[in-house]
């Protein structure tokens, strides 16, 4: 344990004029002050349920299919929902789990209107490769009524 400690440093940089004990002993106060606050920070956004339950908040599920999840953080980054994926395999095909505190149910249920509307619209378009192919179609169905016999005969009778 003693190698332990004499291998671990610091870096600390204080600009004074004059360097005395108080100054050094305020300087590395802070910096253990500053540590400590920065090991009990929470994590926001997407995170692991680990972090998620430090948050000491009730939490609530929904399910969610692979395809939406992306889409679905976009939405949730947009709200400031805190939440976690987990990954149910125990069922064939696997389900997608999603994790929020309980108090941001009214947010997500928000997002989740923002979301689906959003998805809804995206159905509603038209795929622009079926709409170009449906318009080569037609356009080779045109050249093909174009078409006209170039070659005329020209008989000469005598």
């Amino acid at each position: 344990m003693q190698e332990e400690v004499t291998q671990k440093t610091v870096a600390l940089s204080i600009q004074t004029a004059k360097l005395t004990a108080d100054v050094l002993q305020k300087a590395v106060r802070k910096l253990l002050a500053a540590k400590k606050n920065k090991s009990h920070e929470l994590h926001r956004g997407r995170q692991t349920m680990k972090q998620l339950m430090r948050h000491n908040t009730g939490v609530s599920n929904i399910e969610v299919t692979k395809d939406n999840i992306k889409a679905f953080e976009s939405t949730a980054k947009k709200y400031g929902i805190d939440f976690a994926v987990k990954k149910d395999i125990s069922v064939s095909p696997p389900r997608y789990l999603v994790f929020f505190k309980g108090r941001d149910a009214d947010v997500l249920t928000a997002a989740f209107k923002e979301f689906s509307a959003r998805n809804l619209a995206k159905e509603k378009k038209p795929s622009i490769r079926k709409l170009l192919k449906t318009m080569k179609e037609k356009a080779q169905q045109k050249t093909r009524q174009r078409e006209k016999v170039k070659t005329r005969e020209r008989g000469v009778e005598l």
